[in-house]
């Protein structure tokens, strides 16, 4: 071809895409006008209808509590989060830089069209245990941003622990939401706000190991309104001895007769237990108030790992799942909470309260869904005090056992809740109700969290040492054994002084567990279906636990 014909085409090439691209401007200019003039008709005419008839107008929906976004500590721009949420390509997410305690590592990635938004959150904190702060609970209350309060690796190593003159817990958390995000995202805010202000109850005797917790609390020294202030250690420990004297300690000037034979021991490590408990029970309440002013859509679940004074805390309540990795041996650190796993607890409560039901279930669980034409006929079934099963009469004349029929039990085919939701613990989902019904779900769901103990500061461990967070979305195609060689294959290969091993690792897990989209959809090892829900994943080195050990002033 001439070189005088090549430039001709493609001047004629420019030229085109010049009139293709104003043709798609006006284009755009028109539709843009267009909706001006029917946004502008609409508040005309709506004006008016608002004017004419005060009956039909209705109210404004409430705004957002916090807008949504993706967890603080990974820092991204707000063209970075609209391109995480690419549910094609579907980018793994990991952290900038290495600055999470511990060289914990973190990865995230958005679910394959399940929802419009990642409706995971997640949360990492190291908090100072000082005096009392504002209450969180208040719905006035805005979270200070704690980005200072997550110094680097080197900076929290090289703090003498002599220096250390107030305690001070590491925080690690995973919110899967469902429903919407909005749970998620108020749940990752405030928790462990609430898990602040319920250690505050207990701080002294926390900083005071040789104190025994006190069996009451007498009211002319009430512990929980101390805060520390020059020469406060004395008073506090002369409010302890009198505490402990109010409640009977032998020897003490006040020593009362016990009202039991024998008294329980409490061991400090149940105070941190019983205010991670509670401030459970607080956020869940807190969401509640909050949804009278606020939008918070939704419900989440909720797994936490607290680090205070040598131990591991894991909280956890719905179907994420913490996997501990030890000298190559598996430790399952929580367990999943489901309508199968809960099956007696739901029966029972239905047994208790069968107006919970509203005449559409059974609290008896078949083996299956009962069909119209089996409704009384001989059937198994079993209720809440029987591992085993029953054959009995389905019943004819009882509503519920009818209702059974065309609905199913109290858990539709060992799944959901009420046919409705299949998890039985976690945060949020006041407004929850059965499809076509004003069946509330609410009360058979349960915000208290499983907790388990882990004392770190008893065992030495290795760089390959590590305990994993991950949602369910890891879970639902990888088994434990599986997660455990993935990690432990790929710490096995890294350099042990590589500070970004762990978020390379947690990056490699929720690879493996994602897949490879390929004409049959995400696939992984073994052409299994990948998972196709959000994956959120931390891998928390426990060596590094071990060079803090922070010690009580």
């Amino acid at each position: 071809m001439p070189f005088s014909s090549a430039v001709l085409r493609v001047r004629s090439s420019c030229v085109a895409f010049e009139h293709r691209c104003a043709s798609t401007f006006i284009f755009f200019f028109i539709i843009m006008m267009m909706t001006r003039v029917r946004s502008a008709v609409s508040s005309i005419i709506g004006g008016i209808m608002a004017s004419g008839s005060s009956a039909q107008e209705t109210q404004p929906d409430p705004p957002l509590r916090f807008p949504y976004s993706r967890p603080d500590f990974l820092a991204l721009s707000p063209d970075e989060v609209e391109c995480s949420a690419d549910h094609i390509s579907r980018p793994i997410l990991i952290l900038k830089e290495m600055k999470l305690p511990w060289a914990a590592g973190y990865a995230e990635v958005i679910n394959a069209g399940k929802s419009t938004l990642n409706e995971d959150q997640a949360c990492c904190e190291v908090v100072e245990l000082r005096k009392r702060l504002a209450d969180p609970s208040s719905p006035s209350y805005t979270p200070t941003r704690r980005r200072s309060s997550l110094p680097s690796v080197d900076i929290l190593e090289s703090i003498d622990s002599s220096e250390v003159k107030e305690l001070n817990f590491h925080y690690w958390a995973l919110f899967d939401g469902h429903g919407g995000s909005g749970a998620a995202v108020f749940a990752a805010k405030f928790l462990h706000l609430h898990i602040e202000e319920q250690l505050q109850e207990v701080l002294e005797i926390l900083k005071n190991p040789s104190l025994q917790p006190p069996t009451c609390l007498c009211e002319e020294n009430p512990v929980h309104h101390l805060h520390p202030s020059a020469g406060c250690s004395q008073r506090g420990l002369s409010r302890a001895a009198s505490l402990r004297g109010a409640a009977g300690a032998p020897g003490s000037p006040n020593t009362m007769a016990p009202r039991f034979f024998m008294e329980k021991k409490i061991k400090q490590e149940s105070l941190v237990v019983g205010a991670i408990e509670n401030a459970f029970k607080e956020i869940d309440s807190h969401i509640a108030r909050e949804r009278m002013v606020y939008s918070i859509s939704g419900g989440c679940t909720a797994l936490v790992v607290v680090y205070l004074l040598g131990k591991l805390y894991v909280a956890n309540a719905g179907d994420s799942r913490a996997l501990m990795i030890c000298g190559g041996e598996i430790t399952p650190m929580s367990s999943s909470f489901t309508p199968e796993s809960e099956r007696q607890r739901l029966q029972f409560l239905a047994h208790l309260q069968p107006s919970l039901l509203g005449n559409e279930f059974t609290h008896l669980e078949f083996p299956r869904r009962v069909t119209k034409k089996e409704v009384g006929k001989r059937m198994l079934c079993r209720d809440f005090t029987m591992n085993g099963w029953l054959e009995a009469s389905a019943g004819t004349d009882s509503k519920s056992h009818s209702a059974a029929a065309a609905r199913g039990s109290l858990r539709k085919q060992l799944a959901r809740v009420l046919a409705t939701i299949g998890v039985t613990r976690g945060l949020g989902d006041h407004d929850l109700k059965v499809h076509d019904s004003d069946i509330a779900i609410k009360p058979f769901l349960s915000c208290s969290p499983e907790m388990k103990i882990y004392n770190l500061s008893q065992y030495e461990h290795g760089a390959d040492d590590v305990l994993i967070l991950a949602t369910d979305g890891l879970w639902d195609v990888l088994s434990n054994q599986e997660v455990a060689e993935v990690v432990s294959g790929f710490l096995g290969n890294c350099d042990p002084d590589d500070k970004h091993r762990y978020t390379m690792a947690a990056q490699d897990l929720v690879m493996k567990a994602r897949g490879v989209l390929r004409d049959q959809g995400w696939r992984i090892a073994g052409d299994r279906l990948g998972s196709g829900d959000d994956i959120s994943v931390f891998i928390i080195p426990l060596m590094h636990g071990n060079s803090q050990q922070p010690q009580p002033s």
